[in-house]
């Protein structure tokens, strides 16, 4: 009788340590998984700034804003060929090329050798040389005497802005462009490798080009920072928005091309 009782104590006693075992296990799997929840499963490829949350960069610039610097023309290599926007870039219409203003956007634009002004409208992307702000039509640089010279110090002043942004406005950084489809392939591969986005954007002209544009950013300050990682491998950099072209590049010259008119009074400048 006593040794059935010690058997039945010792096989309680297995039992018991059995299961606290397995209830241990389970909790010790439990805190595992509930760890490993909060450990990052990817992080951003090497240099490249995570994104950040939307800024006013993303909104059109306020009327008012205004910024300095040397401005160029461009018109016959380019005129009767598509602008980033899509439409059809007239040299005797008044438009302009900016690395990052939203299309439509109407600046007063003031040379500030002669003091003279005209307004133009953004429809295009450029220019893409250092320390030059705007590309204007070749009607638009004659208003300010800017045909001779070629280029000159103006202030740009934002006089109306577009009704909204598209939900596709992101900036990259511009690391160069090629006239050889292969070798601007080549280098995109490259640096998407090595920065995790990289793609072509082609540009209408004489000869084509096909520029290279790295990284997508939602904010203008975000994009600075890969390019001040870039600009240590080559300062011929620039920081531009991504655009969805409407139309595919054509040579076509449609016969009732009309600009579009400049707004019907310019809001006082702030």
């Amino acid at each position: 009788m006593i040794m059935s009782e010690v058997k039945i104590s010792v096989s309680s006693l297995r039992r018991s340590t059995i299961a606290a075992a397995s209830i241990f296990i389970i909790a010790m799997a439990m805190a595992s998984c509930a760890h490993k929840k909060n450990v990052a499963v990817r992080t951003p490829p090497a240099h490249v700034p995570a994104p950040r949350p939307a800024s006013p960069q993303q909104q059109p610039l306020p009327v008012g804003y205004t910024e300095e610097g040397v401005a160029s023309w461009y018109g016959i290599p380019f005129h009767g060929r598509r602008a980033a926007d899509g439409e059809i870039f007239d040299m005797e219409t008044l438009v302009a090329a900016h690395k990052l203003m939203p299309f439509n956007t109407w600046l007063r634009v003031t040379n500030l050798t002669n003091g003279k002004t005209v307004n133009v409208r953004i429809i295009d992307r450029g220019p893409f040389v250092d320390g030059r702000i705007i590309d204007l039509s070749r009607a638009a640089a004659r208003q300010i005497e800017l045909l001779g010279p070629g280029i000159g110090r103006v202030r740009l002043e934002v006089i109306a802005t577009p009704r909204d942004i598209p939900s596709n406005d992101f900036y990259a950084v511009q690391i160069g462009s090629f006239t050889v489809l292969a070798n601007a392939e080549q280098a995109r591969a490259q640096y998407a490798r090595k920065y995790g986005v990289a793609q072509l954007a082609q540009r209408s002209g004489p000869v084509t080009r096909w520029r290279v544009l790295v990284g997508k950013f939602p904010t203008v300050e975000s994009a600075r920072e890969l390019a001040n990682v870039l600009s240590a491998e080559d300062p011929d950099i620039f920081i531009v928005r991504l655009d969805e072209t409407v139309v595919p590049p054509t040579t076509a010259l449609p016969q009732t091309a009309t600009p579009a008119a400049p707004p019907a009074s310019s809001p006082p400048i702030q």
